[in-house]
């Protein structure tokens, strides 16, 4: 008996589970989109991936299904691949600003509704034209078709444990890649500038890492070391791997020099200190098992291996950290503990003052006391 009562538990746990899912997953999405891919895709993958000639034009499509009893408003952008600070290409509109060797950009190439009014129960079919430069070029113009909910319709806002209030929103993101040959071609990187930043309130050096060439940077791994110049001891390493970058763009690699953790954990970061720096950077790409760059890492196991790498890059840049700035993010840097010396000092001479004044205050009525009392003996006949 006990038995059937603990596989009757868990049998309403899991589907309250999953019927719990199923409403979380229908207040996120209200239509669903699926790519009708062409014959001319370059490469047997699941997105548009084209092989066009110069100056083609060619209608896409997308279906999109809406299964719920209301009209629901789709509003659709297309956007270049952007590299994000984790070293994850984007197919979606960013904030980033367009790389300066960004010679096609998708949006110039690409047309499609902004809007689309879906009808309940019902599926739409989108044309998409897409023409391709009528220059010749080897190598691929990247980017994706996004496809979202007029926010005006979507109640995905939320509250945090904080209070703050949170707006989430979801999106289709299909990426689009057009190219004209198979020829692959190889990325070029550069380190551009290195400074001092912060990401998400923690204090960071940014170096600036870009790909000028119309080819993807796969497998990236990025190992740097920032030295303090007039002090040696003082370093911050960073390592990172399975990145990769989009054609024609560029991103804020960002070396930590702050603890992950907050001042409450007992462990505060050191403030960041002004002076002048030394970065030195080995970038790898490609894992290929004839690649003549070898690196040293450990599996899953743990079990050290060496990894080929076709393509490496070594950058050394010397950059400065003035007092300004470091004074700057260390006061909004959560991890570092402030230094609230000047308020010990300002209480202290707050405290003098009123003593100051509370013993003048004693000695100004002891002397109109003793002037009163000298009077009154005068007075006397």
């Amino acid at each position: 008996m006990k038995r059937a009562k603990f596989y009757l538990t868990m049998f309403v746990m899991v589907m309250v589970m999953m019927i719990t899912n199923q409403v979380v997953k229908a207040n996120e999405f209200q239509f669903s989109m699926t790519p009708v891919l062409p014959e001319n895709q370059a490469e047997d993958v699941s997105y548009f991936d084209l092989l066009m000639t110069p100056g083609q034009k060619q209608t896409i499509q997308v279906l999109l299904d809406n299964s719920t009893d209301k009209v629901v408003t789709v509003e659709a952008s297309v956007a270049s691949a952007t590299t994000n600070i984790n070293g994850v290409v984007e197919y979606s509109p960013t904030e980033n600003k367009k790389d300066k060797t960004l010679k096609y950009d998708l949006a110039e190439y690409v047309k499609m509704p902004d809007e689309i009014a879906l009808q309940p129960q019902s599926q739409t079919s989108i044309a998409i034209e897409v023409t391709m430069p009528s220059e010749k070029f080897d190598g691929v113009i990247a980017g994706g078709l996004t496809f979202k909910q007029k926010s005006s319709e979507t109640d995905t806002s939320s509250t945090d444990k904080k209070g703050v209030s949170l707006k989430n929103e979801y999106s289709y993101v299909e990426a689009l890649v057009l190219q004209q040959t198979n020829t692959k071609v190889a990325p070029s990187l550069t380190l551009n500038d290195v400074a001092p930043s912060q990401v998400n309130a923690r204090n960071v050096i940014n170096a600036n890492l870009q790909n000028s060439k119309m080819g993807y940077l796969n497998q990236m791994k990025v190992d740097a070391t920032v030295t303090n110049v007039d002090d040696p001891n003082m370093t911050f390493t960073s390592v990172k791997e399975m990145m990769q970058m989009a054609p024609n763009t560029n991103f804020d690699y960002p070396i930590a020099i702050s603890n992950q953790g907050m001042l409450d954990s007992g462990n505060p970061s050191k403030p960041m200190k002004a002076g002048t720096y030394h970065l030195a950077m080995d970038v790898y790409g490609q894992k290929d098992p004839s690649g003549e760059y070898i690196q040293t890492e450990k599996d899953q196991e743990g079990k050290e291996t060496d990894i080929h790498y076709v393509y490496k890059w070594h950058f050394e840049k010397d950059f400065t950290i003035t007092a300004e700035k470091a004074k700057e993010l260390n006061a909004k840097d959560v991890t570092v503990e402030k230094d609230n010396t000047w308020i010990y000092f300002l209480i202290g001479g707050i405290l003098l003052a009123l003593l100051a004044f509370l013993l003048f205050f004693i000695l100004w009525k002891r002397r109109k006391k003793d002037e009163e009392d000298e009077e009154d003996k005068i007075s006397l006949p």
